[in-house]
């Protein structure tokens, strides 16, 4: 086992550490690194979706050990070594930032992937924006995170547009007439998609008969779910976590409700099968990518994670591999490590076609792309259905 991942599976496994450096392996052959380009991860390695920090982790190694094996980033003619130094956010709003600051200070980052979660993107991006360093939030899809901030991007889509394509979704699937929303009110990116839901089924025709919430850390939704099925829903959002959803879903069906639960990207993590397992049968969710129908730069990304770690990547795990690349590309088309440079070379990429699909970015630094419906089907994440903006992707791409 290498150093690397000896220190990831230390952090992750026996929780010990609130931050851990992570070093890239040796390059093949003589690259003769002339400096190091040093880049910020903050992941929650602890707290309540340790899996997420994980697949970052996983992610940002792979990437990093696949650029210094080519001898890292060419500026000049010269090849410079890819340093990755990991921050735990222990999944909090505050570590985050802590974490942030300190990459930017102390550790003189060029730039930052991460955070995940809108809970800690959203003010994080805040303190890389001040501090004019380039951040790019692989998973974070609450608008906030990026709104009014040339400094941050991301890699995911946008819950303006992914709360329609569930809504949607609910209506020509099942024919719902009536849905109704379960949330946690207490954080950013399901209290931010729950209401983009409700605005896109109104919109549709249908009735949000209820529209219930809790709060974070909550294990008991008996009381919201009952209030909920004395309504009668075709279907019931819950735009939560993986290690929550399981909770919501047995809950649900201990009280009788037999109907369609439909879910986002937030579920996509593969622990949900394991703590879900029969409850959560056939149901549905939308999210950024999947492996079984994979197009080439995918599967071959997919193949070499296997390799590496055993297990299919979850769409955290892709979407910090794209992040890295196009954090790479910016670097390499800007030709500097400067900061300022490498914001431009982020800001000018047009197009670009990554494990999680084709993207384009707009002038918020947010990139247009299609969504995937996936089905839980045999206790497998399931590609079901696609749903793109219109017009896109370019025929020409």
């Amino acid at each position: 086992m290498t150093r690397q991942r000896s220190v990831l599976m230390f952090c992750l496994l026996l929780v010990l550490l609130a931050s851990v450096s992570v070093w890239p392996l040796a390059a093949q052959g003589d690259c003769n690194f002339v400096g190091e380009a040093v880049i910020g991860v903050i992941a929650p390695l602890t707290g309540d979706i340790p899996r997420v920090g994980q697949s970052t982790v996983e992610a940002a190694e792979m990437a990093t050990d696949e650029r210094n094996a080519a001898c890292g980033l060419q500026i000049n003619g010269e090849n410079y070594e890819v340093i990755i130094v990991v921050e735990d956010n222990e999944s909090k709003a505050e570590s985050s930032v802590a974490a942030a600051t300190k990459l930017i200070v102390d550790d003189e980052v060029i730039a930052i992937i991460g955070p995940q979660s809108s809970k800690q993107a959203v003010p994080t991006g805040q303190v890389a924006n001040d501090r004019e360093t380039p951040m790019i939030s692989p998973w974070s899809t609450n608008p906030d995170t990026t709104f009014d901030r040339p400094w941050v991007f991301r890699a995911a889509f946008l819950d303006p547009f992914q709360g329609p394509v569930v809504a949607g979704f609910a209506a020509s699937e099942f024919g719902a007439t009536n849905v109704a929303v379960l949330y946690d009110i207490a954080s950013d990116y399901p209290k931010g998609l729950a209401e983009n839901f409700r605005d896109a089924a109104e919109e549709l025709g249908m009735e949000v008969v209820a529209f219930e919430s809790f709060t974070t850390g909550d294990t008991d939704f008996s009381s919201q779910l009952t209030n909920i099925i004395a309504q009668s829903p075709d279907v019931i959002f819950t735009p939560q976590y993986y290690n929550e959803v399981p909770l919501i879903v047995q809950q649900a069906r201990a009280l009788g409700f037999e109907g369609p639960i439909l879910g986002s990207d937030s579920w996509g993590t593969p622990d949900l099968l394991a703590l879900c397992g029969d409850a959560c049968e056939g149901l549905f969710f939308s999210t950024h990518y999947a492996p079984d129908i994979a197009t080439d730069v995918a599967q071959t990304f997919i193949n070499a994670y296997e390799e590496l770690y055993g297990a299919k990547p979850d769409d955290v795990a892709a979407l910090t591999y794209d992040s890295f690349q196009l954090l790479f590309r910016a670097v390499e088309d800007a030709q500097s490590l400067e900061r300022a440079a490498i914001r431009d070379g982020l800001a000018n990429i047009d197009l670009y076609e990554g494990v999680t699909g084709a993207m384009s970015f707009d002038e918020q630094g947010d990139p247009t792309k299609c969504a995937v419906i996936i089905q839980i089907h045999e206790g497998a994440f399931t590609y079901y259905d696609s749903a793109c903006p219109a017009g896109f992707p370019p025929e020409d791409m």
